[in-house]
């Protein structure tokens, strides 16, 4: 009869967080709310997705707006792309680590326009500086971890690794949409963006 008291204390027993960690946490709940149901979304029902109380929320932000605010900036922050593209074995051929940037890239762009699609920023225009990182920070940074995994392979690119970088990150963000054609895959766009849309049997 002990066990189930203590199971029931350890879970009315909050963990111990820092004030930004607990911030950082409610963030990270409340991204994917916000995707799905826009600035309807009730501190409420994140406190719920967060197992925490509705009012520890306004214990670490002043009001919704701001934790909204908060969120826009982590969908836009650059931090976590960075953090994937970097994490990418450059030791694999360079195919597979630009599949794997790409995939990165996407994703991180499809967070973007979830968020600011549901909360009206048309578009998907950045609406400023973002922890510090506006748009063209954002962008560079993104660029740069772009250029170090096209490094080892240097000497066999037409152009230096930095600008071969930008194109790359200009074709992933304009990839064109077609109603009758499926989207390329990672892999189907790095084949196009490395040799070209010329078949290999065509000389």
């Amino acid at each position: 009869m002990t066990a189930p008291k203590e199971n029931q204390t350890t879970r009315r027993r909050a963990p111990g967080m820092s004030p930004e960690q607990r911030r950082e946490m409610i963030i990270q709940t409340a991204v994917p709310l916000i995707a799905e149901y826009g600035a309807a979304v009730t501190t409420a029902k994140i406190a719920r997705a967060a197992g925490i109380g509705e009012g520890t929320i306004f214990r670490v932000f002043a009001d919704k707006d701001e934790l909204l605010q908060a969120c826009v900036a982590e969908a836009l922050s650059p931090e976590h792309a960075v953090r994937e593209l970097d994490a990418i074995d450059v030791s694999q051929p360079l195919p597979d680590r630009l599949a794997e940037a790409a995939e990165a890239l996407q994703a991180h762009m499809s967070r973007m326009g979830a968020i600011l699609g549901s909360l009206g920023h048309g578009g998907g225009k950045h609406p400023g500086t973002v922890r510090g990182a506006g748009r063209h920070e954002s962008t560079t940074r993104i660029r740069a971890a772009l250029t170090e995994l096209l490094e080892p392979d240097k000497a066999a690119l037409r152009r230096s690794p930095e600008q071969i970088a930008a194109l790359f990150f200009g074709l992933l963000f304009t990839q064109p949409r077609t109603e009758d054609e499926p989207d390329l895959t990672p892999q189907e766009l790095v084949e196009v963006f490395l040799h070209g849309a010329l078949s290999g049997g065509v000389k």
